[in-house]
Protein backbone atom coordinates (compact mmCIF):
# COMPACT_ATOMS: atom_id res chain seq x y z
CA UNK A 1 0.00 0.00 0.00
CA UNK A 2 1.48 3.39 -0.60
CA UNK A 3 2.08 5.97 1.86
CA UNK A 4 -0.01 9.04 1.90
CA UNK A 5 -0.22 11.29 -1.20
CA UNK A 6 0.51 14.66 -2.03
CA UNK A 7 -2.39 16.57 -1.08
CA UNK A 8 -4.85 14.38 0.17
CA UNK A 9 -6.74 15.36 2.80
CA UNK A 10 -7.08 13.41 5.68
CA UNK A 11 -10.48 11.97 5.91
CA UNK A 12 -9.98 8.72 8.55
CA UNK A 13 -11.56 9.99 11.36
CA UNK A 14 -14.90 11.63 11.89
CA UNK A 15 -13.18 15.02 12.49
CA UNK A 16 -12.56 15.25 8.97
CA UNK A 17 -10.01 18.10 9.27
CA UNK A 18 -8.72 17.99 5.71
CA UNK A 19 -5.05 18.01 7.08
CA UNK A 20 -2.80 17.87 4.31
CA UNK A 21 -0.45 15.35 6.66
CA UNK A 22 1.85 14.50 3.81
CA UNK A 23 2.98 17.85 3.16
CA UNK A 24 3.81 18.35 6.91
CA UNK A 25 0.58 19.30 8.02
CA UNK A 26 -0.69 17.98 11.54
CA UNK A 27 -4.16 16.96 11.70
CA UNK A 28 -6.83 17.38 14.81
CA UNK A 29 -5.03 13.96 16.42
CA UNK A 30 -1.81 16.30 16.56
CA UNK A 31 0.32 14.34 14.06
CA UNK A 32 1.62 14.22 10.46
CA UNK A 33 2.05 11.10 7.99
CA UNK A 34 4.79 9.22 9.90
CA UNK A 35 3.65 6.49 12.64
CA UNK A 36 4.72 7.41 16.38
CA UNK A 37 4.60 5.10 19.05
CA UNK A 38 5.33 5.50 22.97
CA UNK A 39 5.58 2.55 23.84
CA UNK A 40 5.63 -1.60 23.23
CA UNK A 41 5.87 -3.98 25.90
CA UNK A 42 3.36 -6.74 27.33
CA UNK A 43 0.61 -5.08 29.12
CA UNK A 44 -0.91 -6.77 32.41
CA UNK A 45 -3.82 -4.55 33.01
CA UNK A 46 -6.21 -5.29 30.62
CA UNK A 47 -9.58 -7.82 30.89
CA UNK A 48 -7.94 -10.88 31.70
CA UNK A 49 -9.46 -12.96 28.38
CA UNK A 50 -6.93 -10.10 27.28
CA UNK A 51 -4.14 -10.08 29.10
CA UNK A 52 -4.12 -13.42 31.12
CA UNK A 53 -0.96 -14.63 32.94
CA UNK A 54 1.13 -14.01 30.00
CA UNK A 55 0.14 -10.11 28.98
CA UNK A 56 -1.13 -8.55 26.17
CA UNK A 57 1.50 -7.13 23.36
CA UNK A 58 0.63 -3.17 23.89
CA UNK A 59 1.82 -0.70 21.38
CA UNK A 60 0.64 2.58 22.07
CA UNK A 61 0.43 5.37 19.70
CA UNK A 62 0.60 9.03 20.13
CA UNK A 63 -1.73 11.64 19.18
CA UNK A 64 -5.81 10.39 19.51
CA UNK A 65 -8.85 12.15 17.06
CA UNK A 66 -10.50 12.42 20.91
CA UNK A 67 -7.90 14.08 23.54
CA UNK A 68 -10.65 13.73 25.78
CA UNK A 69 -10.00 16.00 29.58
CA UNK A 70 -9.97 13.26 31.76
CA UNK A 71 -7.64 11.37 29.25
CA UNK A 72 -4.68 9.61 31.47
CA UNK A 73 -2.63 8.54 28.77
CA UNK A 74 -2.69 12.84 27.70
CA UNK A 75 1.09 12.16 27.43
CA UNK A 76 0.57 10.67 24.54
CA UNK A 77 -2.70 11.22 22.93
CA UNK A 78 -1.78 15.30 23.01
CA UNK A 79 1.41 13.76 21.07
CA UNK A 80 4.17 14.95 23.97
CA UNK A 81 5.52 11.50 24.10
CA UNK A 82 6.59 8.93 20.75
CA UNK A 83 8.90 8.34 18.72
CA UNK A 84 9.16 7.42 14.78
CA UNK A 85 8.12 4.08 13.51
CA UNK A 86 8.07 2.88 10.06
CA UNK A 87 5.85 0.62 8.66
CA UNK A 88 8.87 -2.42 8.96
CA UNK A 89 9.82 -1.20 12.19
CA UNK A 90 6.06 -2.09 13.03
CA UNK A 91 6.01 -5.30 12.01
CA UNK A 92 8.83 -6.14 13.60
CA UNK A 93 7.99 -4.78 16.75
CA UNK A 94 4.88 -7.00 16.36
CA UNK A 95 6.71 -10.22 16.00
CA UNK A 96 9.18 -9.45 19.07
CA UNK A 97 5.37 -8.93 21.53
CA UNK A 98 4.71 -12.09 19.85
CA UNK A 99 8.30 -14.19 20.52
CA UNK A 100 7.74 -12.46 24.30
CA UNK A 101 4.91 -14.49 24.94
CA UNK A 102 2.34 -11.84 24.43
CA UNK A 103 -1.19 -13.16 23.82
CA UNK A 104 -2.21 -10.85 20.84
CA UNK A 105 -1.37 -7.36 19.69
CA UNK A 106 -3.39 -4.56 21.15
CA UNK A 107 -3.00 -1.30 19.05
CA UNK A 108 -3.56 1.45 21.33
CA UNK A 109 -5.69 4.14 19.69
CA UNK A 110 -3.79 3.43 15.75
CA UNK A 111 -6.74 4.79 14.10
CA UNK A 112 -5.10 8.23 12.61
CA UNK A 113 -2.13 6.36 11.12
CA UNK A 114 -3.85 3.44 9.42
CA UNK A 115 -2.44 4.48 6.24
CA UNK A 116 0.90 3.02 7.95
CA UNK A 117 -0.68 0.15 10.28
CA UNK A 118 -2.46 -1.63 7.91
CA UNK A 119 0.60 -2.49 5.49
CA UNK A 120 2.54 -2.87 8.48
CA UNK A 121 0.16 -5.51 10.08
CA UNK A 122 -0.13 -7.26 6.28
CA UNK A 123 3.94 -7.82 6.70
CA UNK A 124 3.57 -8.75 10.42
CA UNK A 125 1.71 -11.64 9.27
CA UNK A 126 3.38 -12.53 6.21
CA UNK A 127 6.53 -12.81 8.10
CA UNK A 128 5.14 -15.17 10.87
CA UNK A 129 2.49 -13.10 12.48
CA UNK A 130 -0.07 -15.75 14.70
CA UNK A 131 -1.70 -13.98 17.48
CA UNK A 132 -4.58 -12.26 17.39
CA UNK A 133 -4.38 -8.59 16.82
CA UNK A 134 -6.76 -6.39 18.88
CA UNK A 135 -8.09 -2.70 17.84
CA UNK A 136 -7.98 -0.74 21.17
CA UNK A 137 -10.15 2.55 20.23
CA UNK A 138 -12.05 5.13 21.87
CA UNK A 139 -14.97 4.70 20.06
CA UNK A 140 -15.19 7.66 17.53
CA UNK A 141 -14.42 6.13 14.19
CA UNK A 142 -15.53 5.76 10.95
CA UNK A 143 -17.16 2.20 9.89
CA UNK A 144 -16.10 2.92 5.88
CA UNK A 145 -12.12 3.53 7.62
CA UNK A 146 -13.11 0.08 9.97
CA UNK A 147 -13.80 -1.85 7.12
CA UNK A 148 -10.49 -1.66 5.73
CA UNK A 149 -9.19 -3.62 8.67
CA UNK A 150 -11.41 -6.57 8.12
CA UNK A 151 -9.35 -9.91 7.92
CA UNK A 152 -6.53 -8.18 10.12
CA UNK A 153 -8.16 -7.07 13.19
CA UNK A 154 -9.59 -10.41 15.28
CA UNK A 155 -11.07 -8.33 18.76
CA UNK A 156 -12.35 -5.58 18.69
CA UNK A 157 -11.93 -3.37 21.94
CA UNK A 158 -13.49 0.02 21.51
CA UNK A 159 -14.21 2.37 24.75
CA UNK A 160 -18.46 3.70 24.75
CA UNK A 161 -17.89 7.07 26.53
CA UNK A 162 -21.24 8.48 26.41
CA UNK A 163 -24.94 8.19 25.38
CA UNK A 164 -25.40 11.88 26.52
CA UNK A 165 -24.56 14.85 23.24
CA UNK A 166 -23.76 17.31 26.05
CA UNK A 167 -21.47 14.79 28.03
CA UNK A 168 -19.31 14.47 24.90
CA UNK A 169 -18.93 18.02 23.46
CA UNK A 170 -18.28 19.15 26.91
CA UNK A 171 -15.18 16.37 27.79
CA UNK A 172 -14.34 15.30 24.37
CA UNK A 173 -15.66 18.49 22.28
CA UNK A 174 -17.23 15.04 19.95
CA UNK A 175 -20.98 16.15 20.19
CA UNK A 176 -21.67 13.72 17.47
CA UNK A 177 -19.74 11.01 19.42
CA UNK A 178 -22.39 8.44 20.64
CA UNK A 179 -24.00 8.52 16.16
CA UNK A 180 -19.94 7.86 15.47
CA UNK A 181 -19.60 5.51 17.97
CA UNK A 182 -22.57 3.52 17.49
CA UNK A 183 -21.80 3.06 13.79
CA UNK A 184 -18.84 2.04 14.67
CA UNK A 185 -19.46 -0.68 17.07
CA UNK A 186 -22.14 -2.43 14.21
CA UNK A 187 -19.74 -2.58 11.81
CA UNK A 188 -16.82 -4.19 14.29
CA UNK A 189 -19.73 -6.76 15.42
CA UNK A 190 -20.12 -7.26 11.73
CA UNK A 191 -16.70 -8.21 11.42
CA UNK A 192 -15.92 -10.24 14.14
CA UNK A 193 -19.48 -12.15 14.62
CA UNK A 194 -20.18 -13.97 18.27
CA UNK A 195 -16.99 -14.15 20.78
CA UNK A 196 -14.51 -16.94 20.40
CA UNK A 197 -12.28 -18.14 23.18
CA UNK A 198 -9.29 -20.87 23.32
CA UNK A 199 -8.85 -23.76 25.73
CA UNK A 200 -7.02 -21.48 28.17
CA UNK A 201 -10.27 -18.88 28.11
CA UNK A 202 -8.90 -15.84 26.32
CA UNK A 203 -10.20 -14.40 23.77
CA UNK A 204 -9.42 -15.09 20.10
CA UNK A 205 -12.09 -12.59 18.19
CA UNK A 206 -14.93 -11.01 19.12
CA UNK A 207 -15.81 -7.34 20.73
CA UNK A 208 -15.50 -6.32 23.96
CA UNK A 209 -16.87 -2.65 25.21
CA UNK A 210 -15.30 -0.37 27.75
CA UNK A 211 -17.39 2.05 29.55
CA UNK A 212 -15.49 4.34 32.20
CA UNK A 213 -17.82 5.52 34.84
CA UNK A 214 -16.92 9.66 35.43
CA UNK A 215 -18.27 10.98 38.25
CA UNK A 216 -21.59 12.43 38.66
CA UNK A 217 -22.37 10.86 35.51
CA UNK A 218 -24.30 7.49 36.60
CA UNK A 219 -27.26 7.97 34.60
CA UNK A 220 -25.29 8.36 31.09
CA UNK A 221 -23.42 5.05 32.47
CA UNK A 222 -26.65 3.41 32.88
CA UNK A 223 -27.90 4.38 29.14
CA UNK A 224 -24.33 3.38 27.47
CA UNK A 225 -25.50 -0.21 29.26
CA UNK A 226 -29.06 -0.27 28.56
CA UNK A 227 -28.12 0.48 24.68
CA UNK A 228 -25.53 -2.31 24.76
CA UNK A 229 -27.85 -4.74 25.79
CA UNK A 230 -30.79 -3.85 23.94
CA UNK A 231 -28.70 -3.53 21.10
CA UNK A 232 -26.28 -6.84 20.71
CA UNK A 233 -27.06 -8.84 23.93
CA UNK A 234 -24.57 -11.35 24.50
CA UNK A 235 -22.86 -11.06 21.03
CA UNK A 236 -20.42 -8.50 22.61
CA UNK A 237 -18.92 -8.22 26.29
CA UNK A 238 -18.87 -5.22 28.40
CA UNK A 239 -16.32 -3.92 30.81
CA UNK A 240 -17.34 -1.40 33.51
CA UNK A 241 -14.25 0.65 34.42
CA UNK A 242 -13.91 1.94 37.77
CA UNK A 243 -10.35 3.21 37.28
CA UNK A 244 -11.13 6.89 36.50
CA UNK A 245 -8.61 9.16 37.75
CA UNK A 246 -8.34 12.51 37.92
CA UNK A 247 -4.92 14.24 36.85
CA UNK A 248 -3.77 17.92 36.77
CA UNK A 249 -5.65 18.69 33.34
CA UNK A 250 -9.34 18.11 35.27
CA UNK A 251 -8.72 21.15 37.35
CA UNK A 252 -11.11 23.56 35.14
CA UNK A 253 -14.04 20.81 35.09
CA UNK A 254 -14.32 20.79 38.76
CA UNK A 255 -17.00 18.12 38.59
CA UNK A 256 -14.37 15.73 37.08
CA UNK A 257 -12.15 16.45 40.09
CA UNK A 258 -12.07 13.91 42.13
CA UNK A 259 -12.43 10.14 42.38
CA UNK A 260 -16.08 8.06 41.73
CA UNK A 261 -17.52 7.00 45.03
CA UNK A 262 -18.00 2.85 45.35
CA UNK A 263 -21.65 4.24 45.56
CA UNK A 264 -21.53 5.47 42.38
CA UNK A 265 -19.80 2.54 40.66
CA UNK A 266 -22.00 -0.07 42.00
CA UNK A 267 -25.20 1.37 41.15
CA UNK A 268 -24.03 1.11 37.66
CA UNK A 269 -23.01 -2.53 38.28
CA UNK A 270 -26.20 -3.35 40.05
CA UNK A 271 -28.30 -2.06 36.93
CA UNK A 272 -26.14 -4.02 34.34
CA UNK A 273 -26.79 -6.81 36.45
CA UNK A 274 -30.70 -5.56 36.73
CA UNK A 275 -30.75 -5.46 32.71
CA UNK A 276 -29.73 -9.40 32.77
CA UNK A 277 -25.89 -8.71 31.39
CA UNK A 278 -23.63 -11.71 32.42
CA UNK A 279 -21.08 -10.92 30.28
CA UNK A 280 -19.61 -8.03 31.60
CA UNK A 281 -16.02 -7.72 33.58
CA UNK A 282 -16.27 -5.65 36.49
CA UNK A 283 -13.44 -3.83 38.37
CA UNK A 284 -12.19 -4.83 42.33
CA UNK A 285 -11.65 -1.42 44.21
CA UNK A 286 -7.46 -0.22 44.21
CA UNK A 287 -7.82 0.31 39.90
CA UNK A 288 -7.33 4.56 40.94
CA UNK A 289 -4.27 5.79 40.47
CA UNK A 290 -1.71 7.13 38.24
CA UNK A 291 0.91 4.15 39.26
CA UNK A 292 -2.06 2.58 37.00
CA UNK A 293 -0.70 4.15 34.01
CA UNK A 294 2.54 2.73 31.91
CA UNK A 295 5.57 4.66 31.50
CA UNK A 296 5.31 6.38 28.03
CA UNK A 297 9.34 6.40 27.99
CA UNK A 298 9.47 4.72 24.12
CA UNK A 299 10.40 0.98 26.18
CA UNK A 300 10.01 -1.58 23.00
CA UNK A 301 10.06 0.66 20.11
CA UNK A 302 12.99 -0.12 17.91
Amino acid sequence: MEKYKKNRACTLCPRECGADRASGQTGYCGMGPEIRAARAALHYWEEPCLSGTEGSGAVFFSGCALRCVFCQNHEISRGKAGKAVSREQLAGICLKLQSQGANNINLVTAGHFLEEVIPALVLAKEQGLKIPVVYNTGGYEKPDTLKRLEGLVDIWLPDMKYRSADLARRYSNAEDYPVWADLALREMVRQAKDPVFDPRGMMIRGVIVRHLVLPGCVSDSKDVLEYLWDTYGNKIYVSILSQYTPLSQVAAYPELNRTVTEEEYHEVVDYARFLGMTQAYIQEGGCVGESFIPAFDGSGIL
